[in-house]
């Protein structure tokens, strides 16, 4: 049995403890993988500004923001390289990554199922069908195109889930709300094939000029950052993240299953729809920013759950923003040195890594079934 010691101020300290333990728990917290991941997104955004076709040193990088800042003297090429080029595309990637992580996290914990991502469940697709209309037919460009990507994230989102909701749908009942969520995925699914489908037609009914355009943009391209969208990222991510910080709670309440959560006083219902709408609130931010990186919000999950044990939020935010800046890093320094100078967009690298991984997870699911 452990003994107790009298202290002079007439507390109790227990012999199997000591004032060092107190300090586990912050030392725990310091050392997991969470932090690491977040390191390693510091060390990759210190990379990609710093290094690629143009490097450019640690002190004349803080030289060249403070300068910026302050309105001093520029440095000639490296103060356009750094704030107007790397900068913009560094920020906007880690923001679109962070986005579509936590969307695709959120899909995929809400729905209990690993394949339920904007990209897999046709809100992507929404986004491009508008977008590539927009660009194809009424001539737009730039913020526009932004804007119907948006419009058609938002518009593909609403008849899935209405879709979804389908009869017989309660507010309680564990099997409704696991049919509910198929029925999404499901509905998702086919307007994906229904949109890919108008997104093909376009393309053949435009010219050349412009049918290059919009494939840029189906991609999925950092070529289009700059500050002002890096702001309008910022502002939407500002609203989105205190929306996400709110609905984890209720989120790892509904992975117990409908029927516990209601049970535990959770309004189901109402807790779904506002995870689809914040959802799909990220991935439709981020597609109109720089169209839809194909497979981050897919692969960020997985992955972060297979590096901290543990589905995680934080980590699916951290690993979708490692995805883009690590594929973006390759496809604009790496990738022109094996291809004979082909720069090939960011969307195309994340493409290549994610139809492996869902093989992989296809067959990894089966063998668990068998």
């Amino acid at each position: 049995m452990s003994t107790i010691h009298k202290l002079p101020t007439g507390m109790a300290l227990n012999a199997n403890t000591s004032p060092k333990h107190g300090h586990q728990p912050l030392l725990r917290r310091v050392l997991s993988p969470t932090f690491f991941l977040g390191l390693a997104l510091v060390v990759m955004f210190a990379v990609y500004v710093l290094l690629g076709s143009y490097t450019v040193t640690i002190p004349d990088f803080f030289t060249i923001v403070i300068n910026h800042l302050t309105g001093g003297e520029k440095i000639p090429g490296a103060s356009f390289i750094v704030m107007e080029h790397k900068l913009p595309r560094a920020v906007v990637g880690t923001m679109i990554g962070v986005a579509f992580g936590l969307a695709g996290a959120l899909f995929q914990t809400m729905l209990r199922n690993p394949l339920a991502s904007p990209d897999i469940i046709g809100i992507s697709y929404g986004a491009s069908a508008a977008a590539v209309t927009a660009i194809v037919i009424f001539g737009a460009s730039g913020a526009v195109v932004s804007w119907a990507a948006l419009g058609g994230a938002l518009g593909v989102a609403a008849i899935i889930y209405a879709i979804s909701r389908g009869t017989g749908s309660g507010a309680g009942g564990g099997s409704r709300g696991n049919a509910a969520g198929n029925r999404l995925i499901l509905a998702g699914v086919g307007i994906a094939a229904a949109l890919h489908a108008v997104v093909n037609f376009l393309m053949t009914r435009a010219d050349i000029r412009t049918a290059a355009d919009a494939l840029i943009w189906l991609n999925g391209s950092l070529n289009s950052a700059t500050w002002d969208r890096a702001g309008v990222l910022a502002a939407s991510l500002l609203v989105l993240v205190p929306a996400v910080i709110a609905l984890a709670g209720p989120l790892r309440i509904l992975e117990l299953g409908d029927d516990a959560a209601a049970g535990l006083g959770i309004k189901v219902n109402a807790a779904r729809l506002g995870l689809v709408l914040t959802a799909v609130g990220l991935a439709a931010v981020a597609t109109a920013a720089a169209g839809p990186v194909a497979f981050v919000a897919f692969l960020a999950g997985p992955i972060a759950r297979r590096i901290v044990r543990k589905p995680s939020l934080p980590a699916s935010a951290l690993t979708g923003a490692l995805i883009v800046l690590l594929a973006d890093f390759f496809a604009a320094n790496i990738a022109p040195v094996i291809l004979d100078g082909t720069v090939l967009p960011v969307g195309v690298i994340t493409g290549a890594l994610g139809a492996p991984f869902l093989l992989w997870l296809l067959v990894t699911s089966n063998r668990k079934e068998a």
